[in-house]
């Protein structure tokens, strides 16, 4: 069964939802222990090509598929054959196979890497080691990895964490430093910044300057800034938006600052497949307030596509503020050469 993502997760405040806080904690102490000694264990495959690891220190949320589209554009755009590795999350197929947009649907390989197969060869292995070594026999000369951070099977040349930049009101990126369940973390923030070669930090295009009290937690780590742009301009005319990612208020707030006329707004799990009944609700709510339907690119790759006509797609990227440094330290990291 797939859940809500709780609000009070981000919330630095222990005053929101402290009996769930509480109650939750012992089970957070036996995932933050797992999640060490599986690392600790772990003896790290060198699969025969530099692999990039894209991930976060927290559940879900913080954009890492845009990040990681991003860095196989800057690879590929070098002359480096970059491919997308991911284990397929939400999708049948255990792989590794190579993703084909014509003949695979989300429900076969997870909704992210057909996100990624948009753009540069993408693979899914729920065997991360069997997935890197058929995309390496296949002429992949650099792996880009959705979702690996806290995944110790292949030695990374590089390992980039994700971190949510938006911190307004009370909302925090790491809530009050919790591991899930009584918070977002996956592991303890020291223990995952350890691991870690730099950061990039995802602000919305909207937002201002990233507060300056976030850049201070990363200490030494090289601090990188991108900004979630808009594609394409929101659909003209009213509008009843929906999604199902982690945190689903943020397509919300996104669509409203870039000028959409939203009516309505409905959230869905995180990777939440729509039932005929869930896309009648909606179409009833668009009729409502005569409106069409509008939702992020991740959803629409889910939807069936007898649905897909009545439904647009509203994309957006992920852009590194000082694109040229990031691509330096990508190549330097990988030990590839600077092409101007």
């Amino acid at each position: 069964m797939k859940l809500n993502t709780p609000r009070w997760w981000y919330s630095r405040d222990r005053r929101h939802a402290p009996m769930t806080r509480l109650l939750l904690k012992p089970a957070s102490w036996l995932w933050a222990g797992a999640t060490a000694r599986k690392i600790a264990r772990a003896r790290p495959v060198d699969p025969g090509a530099p692999v990039v690891s894209i991930g976060n220190l927290t559940v879900g949320g913080s954009g890492k598929t845009p990040i990681a589209r991003e860095v196989l554009r800057l690879l590929r755009e070098r002359g480096v054959e970059a491919v997308a590795l991911s284990r397929g999350y939400g999708g049948r197929l255990e792989g590794p196979v190579r993703v084909d947009l014509a003949v695979h649907a989300a429900a076969d390989v997870g909704d992210e890497p057909l996100m990624l197969a948009q753009d540069a060869p993408a693979w899914i292995a729920r065997d991360r080691v069997a997935g890197a070594r058929a995309a390496v026999a296949e002429g992949a000369a650099a792996l880009v990895l959705d979702d690996a951070h806290q995944n110790p099977a292949l030695e990374k040349a590089l390992s980039l964490i994700v971190v949510d930049g938006e911190t307004r009101n009370d909302e925090w990126p790491f809530g009050d430093g919790s591991v899930f369940p009584s918070g977002p973390m996956r592991e303890p923030l020291k223990a995952g910044l350890a691991r870690a070669d730099a950061v990039i930090v995802l602000a919305p295009a909207d937002m201002g300057s990233v507060d300056p009290e976030l850049i201070a937690v990363f200490g030494d780590l090289p601090v990188f800034i991108a900004r979630l742009e808009p594609a394409v301009a929101p659909p003209s005319g009213p509008q009843v938006g929906f999604a199902g990612i982690a945190k689903p208020w943020k397509v919300e707030r996104s669509l409203i600052a870039a000028g959409c006329d939203l009516k309505d707004f409905v959230p869905f799990p995180d990777h939440a497949a729509l039932s005929p009944r869930d896309m009648d609700f909606l179409k009833e709510r668009a009729a409502l307030f005569d409106a069409g339907l509008v939702t992020t690119e991740k959803d629409w790759v889910r939807l069936p596509p007898e649905w897909r006509d009545q439904v647009v797609a509203w994309p957006v990227l992920a852009r590194l503020e000082d694109e040229t440094a990031f691509r330096r330290f990508l190549l330097t990291s990988l030990q590839l050469p600077q092409v101007d």
